[in-house]
């Protein structure tokens, strides 16, 4: 295991107990929306290293911490999705802004096993709503590929309309949340 993949012990571990307590914690009807954990990483990298990414494992790490990082940032950043009664991490839904993009974005990624089951939705609804409190109405965005039917089916559950496809990106499709379409 890589070293960076161990959890401190001591005061570092309370000191991050403190700090993950600071951010939201959403709860919807089957999930609980928290801050990532280190163990969370697993099923984080399991999704990168599975899906259309590059890199690696070290890849998916500075992924990870990036996302993590947005909540000290700019106030919104990666949520784990954990199941209320059993308490897997499901995946993970995200308010955040990458390097290149000009608003921030709402997306999801769940674990395979999780998918199709309408935790997408229920995530992506409870911190859409979140967004809107922090961020405003219309102030963000969802980066869809155009041949992932699910995910479209996700954010137009959402109410979010399409706005046509991203600068410079024809097969990326963006959702524009909290506009009267």
């Amino acid at each position: 295991m890589q070293p960076c993949l161990i959890p401190p012990t001591g005061p570092a571990a309370v000191a991050a107990r403190a700090h993950r307590a600071a951010l939201p914690r959403l709860k919807t009807r089957r999930l609980i929306l928290r801050a990532p954990v280190l163990e969370d990483f697993t099923v984080w990298e399991a999704l990168f290293l599975n899906g259309d990414f590059d890199g690696g494992s070290e890849a998916a790490w500075e992924e990870f911490c990036v996302y993590t990082a947005g909540w000290l940032l700019r106030g919104s950043g990666l949520m784990a999705l954990e199941h209320r009664e059993t308490g897997e991490t499901l995946g993970f839904v995200l308010l955040a802004m990458e390097w290149e993009d000009l608003e921030p974005e709402l997306g999801w990624m769940l674990a395979e096993t999780a998918r199709g089951q309408g935790y997408a939705t229920e995530a992506a609804v409870a911190l859409r709503d979140h967004g809107f409190g922090v961020l405003g109405q219309g102030r963000f965005v969802s980066y869809i590929d155009a041949t992932n039917s699910a995910s479209r089916q996700v954010a137009e559950r959402l109410g979010a309309a399409c706005e046509g496809t991203a600068p410079g990106e024809p097969d990326t499709l963006v959702y524009r949340h909290g506009v009267a379409r």
